[in-house]
């Protein structure tokens, strides 16, 4: 009995996600989008963590407060917000795929 207990425990340990926020999820959360859930911004910081550096992850999060900034960077002739913005809407269309109902 006490071995099955074990086992369960340890099984639920093992399977339950971590519930670490990042800055992409943190933004999502706080965000005034309609479509915003715990679900769904949990599942966009899984996709950042897989394609973008904390660094990125904390500079992308800001668009969520404020989308002129997104603007400036894709505008931008900066070959260092060029390859941010690149890194960016990599991470955009994989979290879209991935991430869609």
């Amino acid at each position: 009995m006490i071995n099955r207990l074990k086992i369960a425990a340890a099984a639920m340990v093992l399977t339950t996600p971590l519930a670490v926020a990042g800055p992409i999820d943190t933004a999502c959360v706080s965000s005034d989008r309609s479509a915003r859930s715990q679900r769904l911004c949990g599942c966009i910081q899984q996709v950042a963590d897989q394609t973008l550096s904390r660094a990125d992850q904390r500079r992308a999060a800001r668009f969520f407060r404020d989308a002129d900034a997104a603007q400036q960077v894709r505008m931008s002739k900066s070959d260092a917000d060029n390859a941010f913005w690149a890194r960016y809407t990599n991470f955009a269309t994989t979290a879209e795929a991935y991430c869609a109902n």
